[in-house]
């Protein structure tokens, strides 16, 4: 039979993207997108494993309502389909027309598959009516070193500043936590001058002093590359890591049961990334390079600890990012994202989602693997190659030109994706190389501060694991892992009233 699973994954992948594009606000950013993905396929895949009623193959999510087995391929196709639609049309209300026309024709309403469907995605979609959005008041820090919004987009506002502390966990054990960033420290002062160098605007670069290491054409490819930061016609991260398993799951010649639980895997481990990003993006609060490298002498930023008039070298008070890419949106600027650095939402869910993918392949090794399953590179992209949206011949940056299409191999598999993607935000000067990880090796990803790792590679590796592994390895199994208690949430920051006395972070953009 065709795989109704690939079938319904493309549908959802179009709704992300076009929910970026028609103004309509549905599930938007890479939070709420992540939530939506993990609820439509946890739909497809309870549906799939109701149908089929082998709980020892395929273990339910949620139980009720109860399996009605009857196992045909007409049956799992309507059921899938069913449990598709029914969480579609409510994520996405904008898009109904769409999904009607891929819906029309599937099956008999009044058939026990169809019916269980429907109720399949009714109960999806109940199990998360209280997440969060990703609106919210907050009031950011005046002090060194904390997130404030980017000076070249001062109205942006921040995202999804209770999400994280708010949620529930989709298939998680733990609240996983991370050491504090590297402040004030060789490690932090060798990033400065790393995305100071690597990451600025290109027509600024002819200010960098001599000693400082310059992009090169291929990490500005890198940073572009990975992109997809809510820009038209292209959606978020998650999208763009779906697309991504798809070629692995179809040049592995997945059957529909195995894929059902390969995306259910993949994207209910990046919906708990987004949580667990979110979480801990908002407790450490930590700053953005295009604040962190203008403010870094002690005698800049609204909370400066002393006056001076001699600047460190290592500042920069008028330095500006290449930016995450505002593609297909001519005459705009690209931006600095509206929330905390560490950890790199990007680095979190790319090695969830790639590394969970490894896991389910039995390649890569663990986190905490020895030996034979140390980290290591895996065998899952030979032979293949992906063309980002980012960089397909069509899409169009600020200035309106045309940006080349770019096959791109990863002879190293996912693990080198997971790197490069970690590394990417570097290069778009919007992320510290610790928000990803301390260093590319596998030594410095697994190395602990106080017990914890650093950065967002480390946490989503975790995260893919423990939502492998309590899952048996077969499916995601529910999380009993509660939001954070109103005394555990994150307060607000220290100096607030004061920084918002004299800041407005609601002024209009220039």
């Amino acid at each position: 039979m065709a795989d109704p699973i690939l079938l319904w994954n493309k549908v959802a992948l179009e709704a992300d993207r076009v929910s970026h594009t028609n103004g309509q606000g549905e599930q938007t950013g890479p939070t709420r997108s992540s939530r939506s993905l993990a609820i439509v396929h946890l739909a497809m895949y309870d549906a799939f494993a109701g149908i089929t009623n082998d709980s020892a193959q395929l273990p339910r999510y949620i139980n009720d309502p109860p399996s009605p087995g009857g196992a045909t391929p007409e049956a799992l196709s309507v059921a899938v389909a069913a449990a598709a639609y029914t969480a579609l049309v409510k994520l996405y209300p904008s898009q109904k027309p769409f999904f009607d026309g891929i819906f029309e024709g599937e099956g008999d309403p009044a058939s026990t598959a169809h019916k269980f469907g429907e109720a399949v995605g009714r109960a999806i979609l109940a199990d998360r009516e209280m997440d969060p959005g990703a609106g919210g008041d907050y009031k950011p820090s005046p002090l060194p070193g904390k997130h404030r919004p980017d000076p070249d987009n001062a109205g942006q506002g921040f995202y999804a500043p209770h999400y994280g502390a708010a949620s529930k966990g989709f298939g998680i054990t733990a609240r996983h936590e991370l050491a504090a960033p590297p402040f004030e420290s060789n490690a932090y002062l060798d990033a400065v001058k790393e995305v100071r160098g690597k990451g600025i605007a290109p027509e600024l670069a002819g200010t960098l002093p001599g000693h400082l290491d310059k992009r090169t054409p291929d990490e500005t490819v890198v940073g572009i590359y990975w992109g997809y930061d809510g820009a038209l016609e292209i959606g978020t991260p998650p999208r763009l890591y779906n697309q991504i398993v798809r070629k692995v799951a179809i040049a592995q010649n997945n059957t529909p049961a195995a894929n059902a639980r390969l995306f259910a895997f993949v994207n209910v481990a990046m919906a708990d990334a987004g949580i667990l990003a979110w979480d801990q993006k908002y407790i450490h609060n930590f700053w953005r390079p295009v604040v962190g490298i203008r403010e870094h002498d002690a005698f800049f930023g609204p909370a400066a600890p002393q006056a001076g008039h001699d600047i460190s070298n290592d500042a920069d008070p008028q330095w500006r990012p290449l930016g995450a890419q505002n593609t297909n949106r001519m005459g705009s600027k690209d931006f600095t994202p509206n929330f905390p650095a560490y950890p790199s939402g990007h680095a979190t869910f790319g090695a969830a989602a790639f590394h969970v993918t490894r896991l389910f392949y039995g390649q890569g090794g663990t986190l905490e693997g020895t030996g034979s399953n140390l980290l290591k590179k895996d065998t899952l992209f030979n032979g293949l190659d992906f063309v980002s949206d980012e960089l397909n011949g069509i899409s169009v940056d600020v200035h309106g030109t045309v940006r080349p299409r770019h096959r791109r191999n990863f002879p190293d598999g996912l693990w080198q994706m997971i790197l490069e993607n970690g590394i990417s935000r570097v290069f778009l000067g919007v992320h510290w190389v610790f928000d990803a990880f301390l260093k590319d090796t596998v030594s410095a990803i697994k190395e602990k501060t106080g017990g914890k790792y650093t950065g967002g590679v480390p946490l989503g590796l975790l995260i893919a694991e423990d939502v492998f592994n309590f899952g048996d390895c077969k499916a995601p199994k529910k999380s009993t892992v509660p939001p954070r208690t109103p005394v555990e949430a994150p307060a607000v920051m220290e100096g607030a009233e004061t920084f918002s006395s004299t800041f407005r972070p609601d002024i209009q953009a220039r």
